[in-house]
């Protein structure tokens, strides 16, 4: 689907067709679209297949007059009651005169955009409307990461109350989402670093300072996705550490109950069977015995903490 938008009286506005300055929104294009934006703009085929690859890394392309920078922006998957973080690459094609978004489904980032939600934004400042989107594609990334961090605080604090498996794949999909989000943000910031040498985009000294607030929040991002992917890490190990020293607890009690159930069991059989010779073979002795040397174990698992 194939969307223009233009900023008009400081405002964006949706237009009916493709005009000069105006930004070209395609969200899962289909083969005719992608021909149609080929051929009207002289684009190479492949920044399309890049920017519909799911698996694509951000990178930056030339060629000719037209330019292709891919960045991954982060998304949120919702599953029944279950929500995963992940992310998907954002192709940025800029043409002589217009800027074309592509991505493969829609995607918060550049819905803000396409709403209006972000001021300041003129669509024919092609570099400055470029690094908007990637200002918020890092704003996102840290609005996700807070999210992430309050979940995890939350499973921490259902872990101390009991240990289920819900919990533990719940902080493993967390781990998993902090790692999609520190690759991601790790090649978006070297993509951000060859930008901010000049040579493939030309910036004007505005556009400097933006790009250096990108970075700023890039570099940010990452910290935190680094700091909340440790902690996460340090408290699976430290829920392992615990259910294995459950595990143990329960193994020395279970001992502990079947060696006291085990002792009387067996003095009874030895004194219920039909032989000669057994010591007071009244009613009484294997009772009082049986009493006796239960509560001596009893005493001495009791003394080396079996059962506590």
């Amino acid at each position: 689907m194939l969307s223009y938008y233009k900023t008009q009286d400081g405002r964006m506005m949706q237009i009916p067709e493709c005009e000069p300055g105006c930004w070209i929104n395609c969200v899962a294009p289909d083969d005719r679209e992608i021909n149609s934006l080929i051929s009207d703009f002289n684009i190479e085929p492949d920044f399309f297949r890049a920017a519909m690859d799911e698996e694509e890394s951000s990178h930056i392309d030339h060629e000719d007059q037209n330019t292709l920078i891919v960045i991954d922006i982060p998304v949120v998957e919702k599953e029944g009651k279950s929500i995963t973080y992940t992310t998907m690459p954002l192709g940025i094609i800029i043409t002589e005169r217009n800027v074309i978004t592509v991505s493969i489904k829609d995607n918060p980032v550049v819905g803000e955009f396409a709403q209006g939600l972000v001021r300041g934004v003129q669509t024919n400042l092609k570099t400055r409307f470029v690094l908007h989107i990637m200002l918020r594609v890092a704003s996102r990334y840290l609005q996700y990461l807070k999210q992430i961090d309050k979940i995890s605080n939350y499973v921490e604090t259902e872990l101390r109350r009991s240990m289920r498996n819900a919990e533990l794949l719940q902080l493993l999909s967390i781990e998993k989402s902090l790692v999609y989000f520190s690759s991601s943000l790790k090649g978006n910031e070297i993509t951000l670093e060859k930008i901010m040498r000049g040579r493939v985009l030309k910036l004007y000294e505005d556009d400097q300072d933006l790009l250096e607030d990108v970075l700023i929040e890039v570099k940010q991002a990452i910290d935190m996705s680094n700091i909340y992917l440790n902690i996460v890490n340090g408290i699976m190990g430290a829920s392992s550490s615990v259910i294995s020293n459950n595990l143990n607890t329960v193994m020395r009690h279970l001992v502990s109950v079947l060696l006291l159930a085990a002792l009387p069991m067996t003095i009874f059989g030895l004194y219920g069977m039909n032989v000669k010779g057994i010591p007071l073979p009244q009613f009484w002795f294997p009772l009082a015995l049986a009493v006796v040397l239960t509560g001596g174990l009893f005493a001495f698992l009791k003394k080396k903490k079996m059962l506590d």
